[in-house]
């Protein structure tokens, strides 16, 4: 089994390939930019780069998976139509992966809870809490948009020791630390695992189409988990004219 996995949910871009024969599974190629481009310039020459490098017929795929939401309303969109044109085009399911679980599937094997932090702006985080049982990646808490203090508030009742990842960890840590400072055991993920990777989302797709968890193409939509900033401020307004 063959699967591509696209990540254009926050400020980094990621495509890759994963494979698995049966017995093993194995990381074919990954591609991987967090700096200061759009993902619309990126995303399809990665895709295009890679497949070049390990010489990959697009019609052999088994499989695309997309880091389906939350993040970026853009980024979602880009990656989101990236994935649906080619599974139209090339007749393939789709595999739709929350993006917070497949941060949080960057920390295979931690014995600790693992809490990603997505910076949701508006003073709140994507974010969710989850562990390993064996092999497996168990979801806590799933996905969710809230503040800073909820979530630490969640992580103290559990009063086990938590790592964080995720492009939240520099806009919040300082209040994180000022938080959990009592009692509470904590650290970071170091760079190379702190971000999205295509192949986080590719492993644990993997997983779901062992599973039968795939859709059509056209039925693929986004999980924005709030809604976009223009909509919020029609909305508001609308209030303050009624109210």
């Amino acid at each position: 089994m063959k699967v591509l996995a696209l990540d254009s949910s926050g400020l980094t871009a990621s495509a890759a390939v994963v494979e698995d024969d049966g017995i093993n599974s194995s990381l074919l190629a990954e591609y991987t930019v967090n700096y200061k481009k759009t993902h619309s310039q990126t995303l399809l020459p990665m895709l295009d780069e890679i497949a070049g490098m390990i010489e990959l017929d697009l019609n052999t795929l088994d499989a695309i998976a997309v880091a389906a939401g939350p993040g970026s309303f853009t980024g979602l969109r880009i990656g989101s139509a990236t994935a649906k044109g080619l599974g139209l085009a090339l007749d393939k399911p789709l595999v739709h992966i929350p993006t917070v679980d497949a941060l949080a599937y960057n920390l295979y094997g931690t014995d600790r809870i693992i809490c990603p932090l997505m910076d949701a702006r508006r003073n709140q985080v994507y974010t969710g809490i989850y562990e390993f049982e064996g092999n497996r990646l168990k979801v806590l808490e799933p996905q969710m948009a809230v503040g800073i203090e909820e979530i630490a508030k969640k992580l103290c009742a559990l009063g086990r020791e938590v790592i964080f990842l995720g492009d939240g960890v520099p806009v919040y840590r300082h209040k994180l630390t000022e938080i959990l400072m009592a009692g509470q055991k904590f650290s970071f993920a170091p760079g190379h695992v702190s971000r999205q990777r295509a192949g986080a989302v590719g492993m644990l797709a993997l997983q779901y189409v062992r599973e039968g968890r795939t859709e059509t193409a056209s039925a693929h939509r986004p999980d924005y988990l709030r809604l976009p900033q223009a909509e919020r401020e029609r909305a508001e307004r609308e209030a303050e004219s009624h109210g």
